[in-house]
């Protein structure tokens, strides 16, 4: 493509022929413009990604440390022991309950523990009869048939011990799954009225399965819950959240479970976070042609809460790249991007560029420069309005 070369009259020129008559175009008001109007840059080299991936994101909890708390029995809220926004304790008291299951599983309890003694009474009887048998029968006083009947019996009385102590094995884990501790003692502490209603009184206390933050509570004091598969309330450990992002189908080749990204948020601008990508879509959402990434942030300092939003950037390689700054590149009349190039002291060459994505005050330069040329960046459409010679 043919160029026009311009020449621009500095100021101290045009002073300097103020003594002649005959005026040139240039030093017409019209044509006449000063070197230091126009500000001059060099085309570089930089260090700019090749490909990269900028898409909207917003913090979610860890779905992996988020808890439901339900009840575990139906029954009447006593107390609730935390508020929305405590931080809790892995297996800190949450909930206390009245429930008539608990003391369905106490009366369980306490009657296996009876079971248990009286099977035991009967084992320390078959064990007696079984050694007098014995006995007797090495002094003849006794026929063997009755030798095998005690000894029959004791082994029947062994069994029923083992059956009793399994079946208070079991009331003891519901117990546990309650939160209940069994009745001091056994059965042997209850014998009095006192006592025995103490066993019954005990309250189903619900504990924090994790560590983390009260989100969610939808109980209060005094009100029956018989919905056990009805969440009570939301615990969350957000000491690490996620940043959850629809990436571009087309881009998402440059994204790898592991990798780090960059994370920018609204709430805090001007500051970049880092992020490792921890889960990948497996299908792409067939409305938005994108696939959902999340990243893992750590969350330590409690800055980061669950909704705030931002965007993700994802640089996949970074190549030597001509740019030059965003003031150098005009739009001529024709749409063609154009430059200003000086080929000497005060003479500008117009030249047709090529250019690609912009890099912050940086444009990227496919072709029509070279590194090193030096271009007017500032007082272009200056040099664009003069005529070309």
């Amino acid at each position: 493509m043919k160029t026009v070369l311009l020449s621009l009259v500095a100021a101290s020129a045009a002073a300097a022929a103020c003594g002649s008559h005959a005026a040139t175009p240039a030093e017409t008001k019209s044509e006449t413009v000063s070197l230091d109007q126009i500000k001059r840059g060099t085309v570089t080299l930089a260090d700019l990604p090749t490909d990269e991936i900028v898409a909207p994101g917003k913090i979610e909890a860890n779905p992996n440390r988020v808890s439901k708390v339900v009840l575990p029995v139906t029954g009447r809220i006593a107390e609730v022991l935390v508020k929305t926004g405590d931080s809790v304790a892995k297996g800190q008291p949450l909930v206390k309950i009245v429930s008539p299951d608990a003391d369905s599983a106490m009366s369980g309890f306490l009657g296996a523990q009876a079971g248990v003694m009286q099977a035991q009474s009967a084992l320390a009887k078959a064990q007696a009869d079984f050694d007098r048998a014995s006995d007797l029968f090495e002094h003849n006083a006794i026929a063997r048939k009755d030798v095998i009947a005690a000894e029959a019996a004791l082994a029947q009385a062994q069994a029923s011990r083992g059956q009793a102590a399994a079946m208070r094995e079991q009331a003891a884990r519901r117990l546990a799954v309650l939160g209940l501790e069994p009745a001091a003692g056994g059965a042997e502490s209850n014998t009095d009225a006192q006592s025995f209603r103490a066993a019954f009184q005990q309250q189903v206390v619900v504990r924090s399965p994790l560590e983390g933050k009260v989100l969610e509570l939808s109980v209060v004091p005094g009100e029956y819950r018989n919905d056990t598969n009805a969440s009570v309330m939301t615990i969350a450990d957000l000491a690490t959240v996620w940043v959850t992002s629809q990436v571009p189908e087309s881009y998402i080749r440059f994204v790898q479970v592991g990798e780090k990204v960059e994370i920018s948020l609204v709430a805090y601008p001007g500051e970049t976070f880092e992020g490792k990508v921890s889960r990948i879509a497996d299908v792409v959402d067939p409305q938005t042609r994108t696939v959902k990434v999340q990243a893992e942030m750590d969350n330590h300092a409690g800055r980061f809460r669950p909704e705030m939003y931002g965007s993700i950037h994802h640089i996949e390689a970074i190549a030597k790249t001509m740019v030059v700054p965003i003031g150098a590149i005009v739009e001529n009349n024709d749409g063609r991007n154009i430059a200003f190039v000086e080929t000497a002291p005060g003479r500008f060459e117009q030249r047709t560029v090529g250019v690609g994505r912009r890099a912050g005050d940086l444009v990227r330069v496919t072709d029509g420069l070279q590194p090193g040329d030096v271009v007017a960046i500032d007082g272009v459409m200056l040099l664009k309005g003069l005529r070309p010679r």
